[in-house]
């Protein structure tokens, strides 16, 4: 089962990862990764996507930002509303135009 981290502890984390980065140019992304990972007790593709998102959300790397993902989850879920929505006045409707067309007593 995977474990939830605050978003505060997400950017402290993401911050050492980019301090190590800026400190030295020498160092790869996967060499930072792998020597800060463990000393948070997190998984190291977790770090690294989380450095990853990071750049995507501050505009230094090409992708769908954060608040764009949450964006297009919300708008999602009220297409599915409104097309059962639909469905069900599309049943309605049916129902009403056959009670209609039936003859009077």
């Amino acid at each position: 089962m995977s474990k939830r981290y605050s978003q505060d502890f997400k950017d402290r984390a993401v911050r050492l990862l980019s301090d190590r980065l800026a400190a030295d140019r020498s160092c790869s992304q996967w060499q930072a990764v792998r020597e800060i990972a463990p000393k948070l007790g997190i998984a190291n593709e977790s770090l690294r996507r989380w450095y990853e998102q990071h750049l995507v959300n501050t505009g230094g790397r090409q992708g769908m930002t954060r608040e764009e993902h949450e964006e297009v989850k919300r708008l999602k879920r009220e297409v599915a509303e409104l097309r059962r929505a639909n469905e069900i006045l599309k049943t309605a409707s049916a129902f009403f135009a056959a009670e209609l067309d039936r003859p009077a007593r």
